[in-house]
């Protein structure tokens, strides 16, 4: 990447300079590499003069350094120019002739352009959703899902083995009052006065439900009302919601490798006799003195002897909490399946179960750090500045399916990435739907139906970018479209390093501006063949790139696109 090769010319200056006895021999603090805002001061900056000056004793500001380490910077076919500016930073100019060279490199690396071996082939598991199956996902779960699977396609092209695992919770209390509200809605339909229990589930789905198994079973569930609930009912319940959440999830492009049972916690483990594995776990932390009995319940305690209110392992009665059956789970990831990391993506709701989790890690034995657990805030829809209300045929609760089936998947996965996932955000539906360059995922994807156009038109001309002599690139409009493309591969390792995706919408707007701004001030098919074929190439690396955003936000890449107020396809 050009901030690392930058990043390696500032070290060579720096140790340049103390071999000539122009720097003190200290120990070089690591090299920061930065884009300025302002593109007077450069494509790249570094403060290393600044930091520099605090380990050197004596007169001398640290303008002074940085001019001493401008003197010594190697020369490099990438930098037009270093200079030094105010209070003590090197600035760096990047060489036209070496920008227009890239367009080759882009094109050439097509697919796999931005990707790189930052995960050296470690496995990492990206857990998101999970969400219970009692029920459709709701507008929050689309949040969720739509970062987990970014970050996933992130990770993955930084490298990484990565696997995407959907944790079906279908062994804890909610799916006993799933049971049992579908019972009452079953029983109701053949004239039973049944209630369905106060803390159950409203939504008509339930009633669908119900019908679907009716239809297909018949009254082999009849029973008294207040009998528990058959066992095969509610099994046959929660594999109808598992199969609503799979086909919800498809509709924006959601996959998974494996969908967990937390079910199999509890069983015996293979080749493991009657042991299941959350009683392994119970009972490694039995042994290493990280449980406690009181009041008729397991607790469990950490280094030191803390505890919190809600670190409850084995309720009274026997009943395994979320939490224990969460430490065994997290187990088998590690010490069972053996990823070396693993990411977990969860609602808002659980910040106190952090903290818990990772000291129930570091009892086990498993580094905390390997485990990265990233929480995402609630999401508000809006209509303009109306905020939509509750949806009464859902049961309360807006569902990914009712968004998705208004503003479509492209929308919906766009602008679920535009924030940070730990920000709370106002999806504004009517926005989502404009045509026009007011909505952000629309400019996007007509910049590239834009480029489809143009090289349409190219080829209907019989002009192709074959031999395409680069060096003919000289406008400043065409170099900054190099250089927006070029930071791509910067973008992608700092997503995979930080865990963070939300940088890739924006990225893609820049992408779609700058091409714009190069449509507009440089006609690419012209009287001027040689200029033509040159400017093809560019469009080509461009598309080559807005392919690979979109790409990895699962967002399409349409080929034709209209403005609201156009009747012809993108102009090229």
């Amino acid at each position: 990447m050009i901030r690392d090769e930058i990043a390696h010319l500032v070290r060579e200056a720096a140790r340049a300079a103390q071999r000539a006895g122009e720097l003190p021999a200290v120990t070089l603090p690591e090299v920061e590499v930065e884009r300025p805002r302002l593109p007077e001061n450069g494509d790249y900056a570094t403060n290393l003069a600044l930091r520099l000056k605090k380990a050197v004793a004596g007169p001398g500001a640290p303008i002074d350094l940085a001019r001493v380490l401008v003197k010594h910077v190697p020369a490099s076919p990438m930098i037009r120019e270093a200079t030094a500016a105010m209070p003590g930073f090197v600035n760096f100019f990047l060489s036209d002739r070496w920008l227009q060279q890239q367009v080759e490199m882009i094109i050439a690396a097509g697919e796999q352009f931005g990707a790189s071996q930052l995960g050296a082939g470690r496995r990492i598991q990206v857990e998101f959703v999970s969400a219970n199956p009692t029920g459709p996902l709701h507008v929050g779960n689309g949040r969720g899902s739509v970062t987990g699977s970014t970050l996933a396609a992130v990770l993955q092209s930084a490298g990484y083995e990565v696997e995407r695992e959907y944790y079906v919770n279908d062994a804890g209390t909610q799916t006993d009052v799933f049971g049992r509200t579908l019972y009452a809605r079953y029983l109701q339909l053949f004239g039973v006065d049944a209630s369905v229990p106060e803390d159950g589930y409203p939504g008509e789905y339930m009633v669908e439900i119900a019908r679907s198994i009716k239809a297909q079973h018949g009254d082999r569930f009849l029973g008294p009302v207040d009998a528990p609930p058959p066992p095969l009912l509610k099994e046959l319940g929660i594999e109808r919601v598992i199969g609503m959440i799979r086909d919800d999830l498809a509709l924006i492009g959601v996959r998974y490798d494996r969908w967990f049972s937390e079910r199999s916690l509890f069983g015996p483990e293979e080749g493991g006799g009657s042991e299941s594995l959350y009683q392994r776990v119970m009972r490694m932390l039995k042994e290493r003195g990280h449980t406690v009995e009181r009041e008729g319940a397991v607790w469990f305690t950490s280094a030191g002897g803390e505890q919190d209110k809600d670190d409850v392992l084995v309720r009274t009665g026997g009943a395994p909490t979320y939490f224990a059956s969460d430490i065994a789970y997290h187990y088998d990831k590690f010490a069972v399946r053996g990823f070396d990391r693993v990411v977990d993506i969860w609602g808002a709701d659980h910040p106190g179960h952090v903290a818990r989790l990772m000291r129930a890690m570091d009892a086990l034995g498993i580094d905390p750090g390997r485990l990265t657990i990233l929480l995402y805030q609630l999401v508000t829809l809006k209509r303009g500045n109306q905020v939509v209300r509750l949806a009464k045929r859902a049961g309360e609760i807006i569902t990914l399916r009712e968004v998705v089936e208004e503003v479509g998947p492209d929308a919906v996965r766009f602008f679920f990435l535009m924030r940070s996932p730990d920000a709370a955000m106002d999806f504004d539906l009517e926005l989502a739907k404009r045509q026009s360059d007011e909505n952000p995922v629309f400019y996007v994807q007509y910049a590239h139906a834009r480029i489809a156009g143009i090289l349409r038109n190219a080829a209907q001309a019989g002009v192709s970018d074959e031999g395409g002599d680069v060096t003919l690139l000289t406008h400043p409009s065409e170099l900054n479209l190099v250089r927006t493309i070029l930071r791509l591969p910067e973008l992608l390792d700092d997503a995979a390093r930080r865990l963070e995706v939300h940088g890739l919408p924006h990225y893609a707007l820049t992408l779609a501006t700058d091409f714009h701004a190069f449509y507009r001030d440089c006609r690419v098919l012209t009287d001027d063949v040689e200029l033509s074929r040159a400017r093809l190439k560019l469009v080509h690396a461009a598309r080559v790139t807005f392919a690979r955003v979109l790409g990895l936000m699962g967002v399409s890449a349409p080929e034709r696109m209209l403005r609201a107020d156009e009747a012809e396809p993108a102009p090229s």
